[in-house]
């Protein structure tokens, strides 16, 4: 694209309504990835309880050796940009380019909005809960859809406090035409967080930009310990007539990610479009060889030793018929075009 040279216009440069980020400020700082790719988080696995025997050798029951879930985090988010103010355009433009307020302008208006795009899309994907709805929600229906997907979180023991539900602009507007809501002036006045704008059913409403909505994805709930969104990178510089450059010259790199801890997914949940999300895979034993499949699905991942293959560091991808335990072998199947699949457990 062409530099426009500014001659009598005014010296002033018409910004993008932009916002900053509407995630960071809502995720878990529990992890620390500094200095690595990957970080290994090991969930250990409590046991149910027993009636008390009063005689005999093992009162308290069978001695089992604690376990543990390992998850493994990688980033995999390496972003960078790079660009030129040259002097003599800038002159031209009436000085109207400092390198400062540019940079700033590419990251409000590139950085942010990508990275957030990319943590939700995440979340969304790696959701404890994935629900489809047959038909888009109305403002008659939308308070309760909202409702349930909070009681999820509330049966699975889910903290209250820290709840957010991600909504689009069109969704918020529907929350305020329900008839829940209708003549209820207080919802949105108060705002205490980057696009909080209300609250519904225990869960702080963050209204975003529709295109930053997971495609398919109608609302997404997340508690803020379930979720990470590390920056190992975030690294943004100006370079005033470098080698080559009559003018500054602008870089900017950053190498983060979005996760959400297989130990605390319950605290996230999804409603999504039907047919937008994979059917569970089919999990076959004929004498003692597993099969599994999965229509559509790019890959099955599995586990056998009963951990949920979507988080657990010990699944694998399905390439052929395997030995196992039928009982114990989990499944899930997973696309690039949709969301995964629930988990298909053997029998």
């Amino acid at each position: 694209m062409a530099v426009n040279l500014a001659t009598k216009y005014s010296s002033q440069i018409a910004e993008v309504f932009t916002k900053g980020s509407f995630v960071k400020g809502k995720t878990s700082t529990s992890f620390d990835l500094t200095g690595v790719k990957t970080l290994k988080v090991y969930t250990p696995i409590t046991v149910p309880e027993v009636d008390y025997t009063r005689d005999g050798m093992s009162r308290y029951g069978a001695v089992t050796e604690m376990q543990d879930v390992v998850q493994e985090l990688k980033m995999t988010q390496d972003k960078a940009f790079t660009l030129t103010i040259d002097k003599g355009n800038n002159l031209d433009q009436n000085m109207t380019k400092k390198a400062a307020d540019m940079l700033r302008l590419q990251l409000n208006e590139q950085s942010t909005p990508a990275a957030d795009k990319y943590a939700l899309r995440r979340f969304a994907a790696m959701a404890g809960t994935i629900e489809t709805a047959s038909d888009a929600p109305t403002k008659d229906n939308i308070v309760d859809l909202i409702s349930t997907g909070a009681q999820v979180l509330d049966d699975n023991l889910v903290p209250d406090g820290d709840r957010y539900v991600y909504v689009s602009s069109e969704i918020y507007k529907m929350i305020r035409l329900s008839p829940e809501f209708t003549g209820l002036e207080g919802l949105g006045v108060k705002a205490v967080a980057k696009g909080i704008c209300g609250e519904i059913a225990g869960l702080n409403i963050v209204r975003v930009p529709k295109s930053y909505m997971p495609e398919g994805c109608y609302f997404l709930i997340t508690h803020k310990n379930a979720v990470l969104m590390p920056y190992k990178i975030s690294d943004a510089k100006v370079h005033n007539d470098p080698v080559g450059v009559s003018g500054a010259l602008i870089e900017g790199r950053h190498y983060y990610d979005a996760f959400v801890l297989g130990a605390k997914a319950n605290g996230v949940y999804a409603l999504v479009a039907e047919g937008s999300r994979l059917a569970a895979p089919v999990i076959k034993n004929t004498s003692g060889t597993i099969t599994l499949t999965a229509a559509g699905a790019d890959e099955i991942r599995y586990t056998v030793d009963g951990t949920d293959p979507r988080y657990s560091d010990s699944a694998k991808i399905y390439s052929g018929g395997f030995t196992a335990d039928a009982g114990a072998v989990k499944a899930a199947a997973f696309s690039e075009t949709k969301y995964p699949s629930a988990v298909a457990a053997g029998e």
